[in-house]
């Protein structure tokens, strides 16, 4: 009877996970984290989830400048603008538009991120050489996007670009970036990769986390560099890469700021390569006023990044490296 009452007693189920919540409100230190939270609450619920609320529901409506005047009422128009999402021929453009700057952007801006993470890391032992070039390195990415955007002008210019001039030099003629529609996206992602600051010091933090003594051992047993790099650097420092790509794919789907001031600001081109989705987005609500296709946009852009963020997490499984976990 002892041994039966023992057994059911350490087999018997705790309190469910919302009970242990709800008591944790008798701490005092639970309202005090509370409070110290409250304005990031207060900041999502009133500037971020309450509008995309909103925005859902204006997807499924006619919402538009006369709605906004008071000169006729918003009535709901069921998926018509989604189903506008699919005839639209501009937003179809859009897209291969900001997937094709995307591919291009993301992995330059790791490759070269990396690259000055690692001279960074090899200068490091210098502190007073160090701290200089990591202020260099980090100054692009603190650069405005929209000052970014007129740069491209300037620098991209095919008769009087730097960029050109500078390539002359060398005996090449370089194409016109700013208005060859084949080199236009390249220009905005070359833009993109000289702002790597941000990146650059995350990969760094990482490489000063891989233990030394791994590195020793493999010159203890003639790894060479190479080697060295890609079994043990590469597998390291894998959790920051992921974090990185995942941050840049997002970036990428929404690049707006750079684009837009370039060539559909004041006096732009605008032309449909550098028609991103973000860009057309932004002229269907606050140019052409139709907010409810605008909506039905932004949750389109919104399905798309939730599914290239949970393929990356499950294809990260396999290639990401994260010390102490069971393998």
């Amino acid at each position: 009877m002892a041994s039966v009452a023992a057994t059911t007693k350490t087999t018997a189920p705790g309190p469910s996970r919302a009970r242990r919540w709800f008591r944790g409100f008798r701490e005092r230190e639970t309202w005090v984290a509370y409070l110290f939270i409250s304005p990031w609450l207060f900041g999502f619920i009133v500037l971020t989830f309450g509008p995309m609320l909103f925005s859902l529901y204006y997807s499924f409506t006619n919402y538009g400048l006369q709605q906004i005047a008071g000169l006729e009422p918003t009535k709901s128009v069921g998926f018509k603008n989604y189903h506008q999402l699919i005839t639209d021929p501009k937003v179809t453009a859009s897209l291969k538009n900001t997937f094709t700057y995307t591919v291009m952007m993301v992995p330059g801006r790791i490759i070269f991120a990396l690259f000055l993470a690692m001279m960074l890391h090899r200068i490091g032992r210098w502190a007073k050489t160090s701290g200089v070039f990591r202020t260099i390195f980090y100054l692009p990415h603190m650069t405005p996007p929209v000052a970014i955007g007129v740069m491209l002008i300037f620098l991209f210019n095919g008769r009087v670009g730097i960029v050109n001039k500078g390539l002359s030099f060398i005996g090449i003629q370089g194409p016109y970036w700013t208005t060859d529609p084949s080199w236009i996206k390249p220009s905005i992602a070359l833009m993109d990769i000289w702002s790597c600051g941000g990146t650059m010091v995350i990969l760094l933090a990482a490489l000063y986390a891989v233990p030394q003594q791994l590195y020793e051992a493999a010159a203890m047993d003639g790894a060479p560099g190479w080697r060295r790099f890609k079994d043990i650097t590469l597998p390291m420092i894998s959790p920051a890469l992921f974090f990185s790509f995942i941050i840049l794919t997002l970036y990428g789907l929404q690049q707006f700021a750079q684009a837009y001031t370039a060539y559909f600001g004041a006096g732009g081109t605008q032309p449909e390569a550098a028609l991103m989705f973000s860009v057309y987005l932004f002229r269907n609500a606050f140019e052409y006023f139709n907010l409810g296709f605008a909506s039905a946009m932004a949750w389109l852009l919104f399905a798309i990044s939730m599914v290239v963020t949970l393929i990356n997490i499950g294809v990260s499984r396999r290639f990401v490296f994260y010390q102490g976990s069971q393998r």
